[in-house]
């Protein structure tokens, strides 16, 4: 059956979407592993359960800064990803060039992958601000080519 869908993956853009899209979505998901993970690991536990559960903490903590940092990063990832990922979905039916799009994913894909390492180090700014802003102008880029390629 032939299609003309551009949501296959012998669309080499849909399929390079899909990789990509993949990637930071596994990445954000991550983010609840490290924030349980350190959370198990320093004792510092917000809910009374989660508390009891791993020892006889009394003091419950709800503002570590740790946690707090692992947190921000995470609701950072939600605020671009999602958008990326329903940006990319309406861009890719636009039928872009493989190297626009490629160009447009990897930047993304990058700068999310990079803002995670230097937002968790605590790198100074303006590293954290710049790979905030490759994303966000990458998602932009591909909304404004979006809105362009549609014709009423």
């Amino acid at each position: 059956m032939v299609t003309d869908s551009p949501f296959t993956t012998e669309n080499p853009v849909f399929a390079n979407f899909v990789f990509y899209a993949t990637i930071v979505v596994l990445k954000m998901m991550l983010m609840s592993g490290i924030t349980a993970a350190y959370r198990i690991t320093n004792k510092v536990f917000i809910n009374p359960e989660d508390a009891s559960s791993f020892g006889k903490q009394t003091k419950l903590v709800t503002n570590n800064p740790g946690v707090e940092r692992i947190r921000r990063c995470h609701l950072n990832d939600l605020e671009n990803v999602i958008p990326f990922v329903l940006i990319g979905l309406l861009y890719v039916a636009t039928g872009p060039s493989l190297s626009s799009a490629l160009l447009h994913f990897r930047l993304f894909a990058g700068s999310r992958l990079a803002h995670t390492v230097v937002y968790l180090l605590a790198v100074p700014q303006p590293a954290r601000a710049i790979l905030f802003t490759v994303g966000i102008l990458a998602t932009a880029s591909m909304a404004v080519s979006t809105l362009l390629a549609v014709s009423f």
